[in-house]
């Protein structure tokens, strides 16, 4: 063993214990650096630290950083896989290969762990209990399927985890989109083989759906239940004119996926084919990251367990690009195989159908390669140039490598919103960015909240770098990386209020800008007169893009606090008084304004009040109707979720009255 294995290190390698799992290695600030799975922890773990000069450039560079690693026993390999695959997700280490773009991709979700499933969309895949199909690349495609289903089977889609029973169901049962279940017009276990079907749907098995809905129609039709019959009849056209419009052919039953990879220096890129009865009905790219230095056999083998241990649906063929060797081989059909509790081939065709189709997979991943290679030079050549562009036209001591925009977002005054976003080389850094509500202004004020955001801005950043002093330790900065120029959105006024707040703090030297929309037009503090650049100026593009971008942002989260203020009812503001109350009261007394004028025996009465609760209702509308006056003026109108909830109790009190 090496000489630099510290003795606690050591301590740990000696006590590994002999039993299948997964390691977690951590660098010396607990950070996880990798991420492996082992039959035999022991042998497994002590190879790092064993024959070192035979490990690859990257293993070695990991291996030293190791400080302390973390041991999660399993039963078997299969769960390892699994737990490794979800490890590598949350944490994301340095020295994993990465499946990107994954979790940017919508599942579809069969809420299975609810007593009547619906189906949702997901962001990201969950182990759950859930059934999640997916991910898709092409939404529009996801939506249409959603559609077809919906017209087809009618799931609920109404977002109660657990139903309650009603005695009327919802709209979506009167116009044939809904079972409902909530009103027992469907029996639990017809609900269950309506969803049974939708699963079948989504795995591609469309044939199997529609012999399960001839012998349905068939059943129903010979007990005389001629209405079910009909209404089976009428899936089973719907599921093959499906069949018809994708010309599945019924003599073909080979579900495959089809797997191709290029790789480039520093990342690679996976094309996935889906073949269902013989036909491409859809295809994927991922891209994989942090492969520098691994073989393409780990590589395509590290692909196949970290999608698969996620994907719903296993084919028993999955055709592969490359060759890998025996061992591994069979180890990964192993793993794949005992999650889908039958056997599946991997195969590396070279000759006919198979190899045709691995060849379209390869020239389809090569074309991705391609374009996100050119991508990066573009951008890369983009940001050096418009970066120097700057540094000549705008006299700047040193080449700006960070910039920050701000913007100010609001609506006369309210939901006021500041927005700061920070370019690095050119590029934007999303994690850098950062939103402020005003603290000091509530007023139209667009200098005085460009002023205070950007002083709360800059001395955030003086006490992160006076504490990283202290602690004489330089971290991964952020606040305390100030720019090296600042953008502002707007024109001499905006600039001249930052400018002087730079000035009374202390950083007037530090580079400060700002970009003019209507024509384009930079101001430069003490320049009588704006700098015009050419359209076609690299500089002007990049300016151009932080100032919207800095308006994007900030715009954003303002329309989300307005929406989320516009919903707000006047009952939200008083003491005490929850969601449940406020439902209650309004189906009690049908509006907030007679709530307003209700006595406090009255608003006593309201079922889930109690004596307390109404005195602050009363209190708050009679001696602080002065204070409250303008919210009420604002907020007296209901708003859409009360006003269904009046409706409904109207309709109530009439079928009771009828």
């Amino acid at each position: 063993m090496e000489s630099w294995v510290s003795e606690a290190l050591r301590e740990q390698i000696a006590n590994l214990p002999d039993h299948p799992g997964v390691y977690l290695m951590k660098d010396e600030t607990g950070t996880v650096i990798y991420v492996g799975k082992a039959i035999n922890l022991k042998n497994r773990v002590r190879s790092y630290f064993q024959g070192f000069s035979r490990h690859n450039p990257k293993t070695q560079a990991m291996v030293k950083k190791i400080h302390s690693f973390e041991l999660l026993l399993v039963n078997n390999e299969v769960e390892a896989l699994l737990l490794e695959s979800n490890l590598i997700k949350a944490y994301r280490p340095k020295y994993n290969i990465q499946l990107r773009d994954d979790k940017n991709y919508p599942y579809l979700c069969l809420t299975m762990t609810e007593e009547y499933p619906r189906l949702i969309l997901a962001r990201r895949y969950k182990d759950n209990g859930d059934l999640y199909f997916g991910p898709f690349v092409n939404t529009g495609k996801m939506w249409e399927t959603v559609k077809l289903i919906q017209q087809i089977f009618p799931m609920r889609t109404c977002k109660e985890r657990q139903l309650s029973r009603r005695s009327r169901p919802c709209l979506n049962a009167h116009i044939g989109k809904c079972k409902a279940p909530c009103a027992g017009k469907i029996s639990k276990e017809q609900y269950m083989e309506m969803v049974e079907q939708v699963k079948l749907f989504l795995q591609g098995k469309i044939q199997t759906v529609a012999d399960s809905l001839q012998k349905q129609m068939e059943a129903a039709s010979e007990a005389m239940r001629f209405e079910e019959a009909a209404h089976y009849r009428d899936q089973l056209l719907a599921i093959k004119e499906i069949v018809k419009e994708q010309h599945i052919s019924e003599s073909s039953a080979h579900n495959r996926d089809v797997i191709s990879m290029a790789l480039g220096a520093h990342f690679g890129v996976v094309q996935l084919f889906f073949v269902r009865s013989g036909k491409i009905v859809g295809r994927e790219h991922f891209f994989l990251e942090q492969i520098e230095e691994e073989a393409e056999q780990d590589v395509l083998a590290n692909f196949l367990q970290q999608y698969y241990s996620v994907a719903d649906y296993l084919p028993k063929e999955i055709l592969i690009s490359h060759q890998i060797e025996s061992e591994l081989l069979s180890q990964v059909e192993t793993l794949l195989s005992a999650k889908k509790g039958s056997r599946i081939h991997l195969v590396t065709p070279q000759k006919g159908d198979k190899r045709r189709l691995i060849e379209l997979a390869l020239d389809n991943a090569k074309l991705v390669l391609n374009q996100r290679l050119q991508k990066e030079e573009r951008e890369e050549n983009f940001g050096v140039k418009a970066m120097e562009e700057l540094r000549q036209i705008l006299n700047l001591p040193k080449t700006p490598l960070r910039i920050e925009g701000y913007d100010i977002s609001h609506m006369q005054g309210s939901y006021t919103v500041g927005a700061m976003v920070v370019f690095q080389n050119g590029m934007p850094d999303k994690k850098e960015y950062r939103h402020y509500r005003m603290k000091t202004i509530d007023w139209i004020d667009d200098y005085a909240s460009l002023r205070e955001m950007v002083g709360r801005r800059m001395r955030r950043g003086q006490a992160e770098k006076d504490q990283q002093l202290k602690e004489g330790k330089i971290e991964k900065q952020t606040f305390a990386r100030f720019p090296d120029m600042i953008l502002i959105d707007g024109g001499k006024g905006q600039l001249s209020a930052v400018k002087s707040l730079l000035d009374e703090m202390g950083y007037g030297d530090m580079p400060i800008f700002s970009l003019a929309e209507r024509l384009e037009e930079i101001y430069c503090p003490g320049c009588p007169e704006p700098i015009v650049l050419p359209r076609e100026s690299y500089a002007l593009q990049l300016l151009q893009q932080i100032r919207d971008e800095s308006h994007r942002f900030g715009i954003t989260r303002h329309r989300y606090l307005r929406g989320k203020g516009q919903t707000m009812s006047v009952l939200d503001t008083i003491p005490g008084i929850g969601e449940k109350r406020r439902v209650a009261l309004l189906k009690h007394f049908g509006s907030p304004a007679r709530v307003a004028k209700a006595e406090i025996e009255e608003l006593a009465l309201v079922p889930g009040m109690d004596h307390r609760a109404a005195e602050a209702v009363y209190t708050f509308f009679r001696k602080e109707a002065q204070a409250a006056a303008e919210v009420i003026t604002t907020a007296m109108e209901p708003t859409n979720e009360e006003k269904l909830a009046v409706a409904v109790a109207a309709q109530e009190k009439e079928d009771l009255n009828g």
